[in-house]
């Protein structure tokens, strides 16, 4: 009788069914099930495949859409912002070249890459999706193993439907307890940052799983993964269970019928065996977690948003001061400042963070009423033309517009600021956003992340604001 099969991890199942060869050296030749493209880079991908005289090897499984450089303004066209249109118009030509599926700039699919692929069932439990963006990890909440790729690497797979991969170890963070109210997703993966390092992922693949995770809504887990990257890890996963499943039924690119029913058999065989262990294994309690908010320019730089702002004398090592010294010095703190004390110039809620219909729920109960303080500027910017439709047909719009916010169409909008949605420099941002790195909304600009929630209390107080301390 033979040896029963060695436990395995969610990781090791999706990666060793899309093993096509072993290299040699850790590295790994990986089958590829859906690509996502959007309009930067993938020019070049394009461009290099030209070169070769190759063709797209599989066009059927490539999916594109505008999101990163185009105008989020209402009524917006190619050339609404005028730096975008040269890229629009050569993914336009690109892809109808190739076959390849284009949500494009006024389609109903479009969206963010990260938002579209999971709402429209392009990302699925046990395949393998890669985009030319690091935040791809995101879909890893839907169960499938995702990982964001460079420009070489995006013209290989339209070439090769494959990629030379290193194959990274597993880290599992068992989220134990649950949230509190008031705290969610954005709160808890924040947290986790600031508690293990912004580098703690590096070379392994994360994967989340206990209690508190499994409460999460599906969109709070595409949230919770989409911070793996600012972990250091490429790749974030959840287990498939049954809110995956009820997610995932009747959309557009999901199996139907027997094929439902057979991706169904397939999807329960994938979370991890029990007995299976991981590389690294991490326990996290987080019944006590309160709202978080970041003070300096790198995620991992997190506290209470009741907290106080560190003092650098109080780091662990040389290195770490002078970061503290630096990010301090940029964002215009001082040691011992409580943030809720702090005045802002802009919020915007959006991003392929938190741009879901849920988190847009989240912040319209929280301004519903009310009215944004004067001398702030605030966006709500729908990760998709799906949510903004589902947004509208809510009220969602109205509610914001009442409020004093400006309600976009969808895209990246502010939080990369290579849009015409940018910060001048000195100002300062509550983000719902995934980067507070120097610059990200604009040259000089000085971004704080957080909620929904806190996020839309901020823009009604004009200055950091803890969203539990506002009535709803």
């Amino acid at each position: 009788m033979p040896a029963p099969a060695a436990p395995r991890l969610l990781f090791d199942k999706i990666w060793n069914s899309h093993c096509v060869t072993g290299l040699g050296g850790g590295y790994d030749l990986i089958y590829i099930d859906r690509h996502m493209l959007h309009e930067l880079a993938s020019d070049v991908a394009f461009a290099m495949l030209h070169e070769r005289g190759q063709s797209v090897r599989r066009p059927e499984l490539t999916f594109a859409t505008h999101d990163h450089v185009v105008s989020t303004a209402a009524g917006r066209q190619d050339d609404t912002w005028p730096e975008s249109a040269g890229y629009i118009a050569t993914l336009r030509d690109n892809t109808a070249r190739h076959n390849i599926e284009l949500f494009d700039l006024h389609s109903p699919q479009q969206g963010i890459v990260h938002v579209v692929a999971p709402e429209l069932g392009v990302a699925l439990p046990g395949t393998t999706l890669v985009c030319g963006d690091s935040h791809t990890c995101t879909v890893g909440a839907l169960g499938a193993l995702s990982w964001g790729i460079g420009t070489s690497d995006v013209a290989h797979v339209l070439a090769t439907q494959t990629l030379v991969q290193l194959r990274p170890q597993v880290m599992r963070i068992e989220c134990t307890g649950r949230l509190a109210d008031g705290v969610t997703a954005k709160d808890l993966v924040l947290a986790l940052i600031g508690k293990l390092g912004a580098d703690a992922g590096t070379g392994y693949a994360i994967e989340y799983c206990g209690e508190a995770v499994s409460a999460l809504s599906i969109e709070a887990r595409l949230t919770l993964c989409n911070l793996s990257i600012e972990m250091g890890a490429r790749i974030g996963q959840v287990a498939p269970d049954d809110s995956t499943y009820e997610y995932l039924s009747g959309r557009r690119y999901t199996p139907i019928g027997e094929a439902w029913d057979q991706a169904l058999v397939h999807w329960q065989s994938l979370p991890s065996d029990l007995g299976a262990t991981a590389a690294r294994e991490i326990s996290f309690e987080v019944s006590h977690l309160k709202p978080q908010i970041t003070w300096g320019t790198s995620p991992a730089h997190v506290i209470d948003i009741d907290g106080v702002v560190p003092d650098p004398s109080d780091a662990i090592d040389a290195q770490t001061r002078t970061g503290m010294e630096k990010a301090l010095a940029y964002m215009d703190l001082a040691p011992g400042t409580r943030l809720a004390d702090v005045e802002i110039d802009a919020v915007f809620i959006g991003s392929c963070t938190n741009s879901r219909i849920s988190d847009l729920r989240i912040a319209a109960n929280v301004v519903k009423g009310r009215h944004v303080a004067a001398g702030v500027r605030a966006l709500v910017v729908p990760g998709s033309s799906q949510v903004r439709k589902q947004a509208e047909a809510e009220g969602l719009d109205k509610i914001f517009s009442a409020a004093g916010f400006e309600w976009r169409q969808a895209g990246c909008s502010m939080c990369v600021a290579l849009n015409d949605d940018r910060l001048r420099s000195g100002q300062r941002c509550m983000s719902t956003s995934n980067r507070n790195f120097e610059g990200r909304q604009g040259k000089g600009s000085r971004t704080h992340l957080a909620s929904p929630a806190s996020a839309a209390a901020s823009a009604i107080c004009g200055y950091i604001t803890d969203h539990r301390s506002i009535a709803v």
